[in-house]
């Protein structure tokens, strides 16, 4: 027998062996394959969602605020490495007023040096009809001075659950004094 098995007791050699060979052979494992119908779960289905994203950075109530930015942030043209939060409004249209169908709250940044391209880590909170309650998680790029950016739906909550999908986002208004914005959003989702 080699020479560190012979310093081991024929007990701690056995729980050693023992435990080995259960780790090994043992059928517990960290995943399962499940049946969609164990969740109630029935045939997927295809949502088309129509909105406008109110992004307000400059007023007295801003819906959008930095939280985060580099020394260098000042002087890019992009405002490459500032981050910002938001509690944008959903609204049915494109009318700050019009009746509102949600929230989107998370955070962009600016993420690009040549373009402004910022990295989207949204959720899309619902506040109205049977998608009350339910939400998407937006997770993407978003070419501001593109003409249609599509980004893609990662997940979502209640309604949503097992969501997935994209969101096409398209400026409606863009005022460059104060980088308030009104964005028309189509989002494509399956959920079940």
């Amino acid at each position: 027998m080699p020479k560190t098995f012979s310093k081991l007791s024929s007990s701690t050699f056995f729980f050693h062996f023992t435990l080995l060979f259960f780790s090994a052979t043992s059928s517990g494992s960290f995943s399962n394959i499940l049946s969609p119908k164990k969740f109630g779960l029935k045939r997927e289905k295809l949502t088309h969602l129509h909105f406008y994203f109110h992004d307000i950075v400059s007023s007295r109530n801003p819906t959008a605020i930095p939280v985060a930015s580099a020394a260098s942030t000042n002087k890019s043209h992009t405002g490459f490495g500032v981050v910002m939060m938001a509690d944008d409004p959903l609204t049915a249209a494109p009318d700050p007023n019009s009746k509102l169908v949600g929230k989107a709250q998370g955070i962009y940044a600016s993420a690009a040096q040549d373009e402004v391209g910022l990295l989207m880590v949204m959720n899309l909170a619902f506040t109205e009809g049977k998608y009350n309650g339910s939400s998407l998680s937006l997770l993407g790029r978003n070419t501001v001075f593109s003409r249609v950016r599509e980004m893609p739906i990662v997940g979502g909550s209640g309604l949503f659950r097992f969501a997935r999908g994209y969101a096409q986002a398209k400026t409606h208004t863009l005022d460059l004094k104060t980088g308030n914005a009104v964005v028309e959003y189509n989002v494509y989702v399956f959920h079940y």
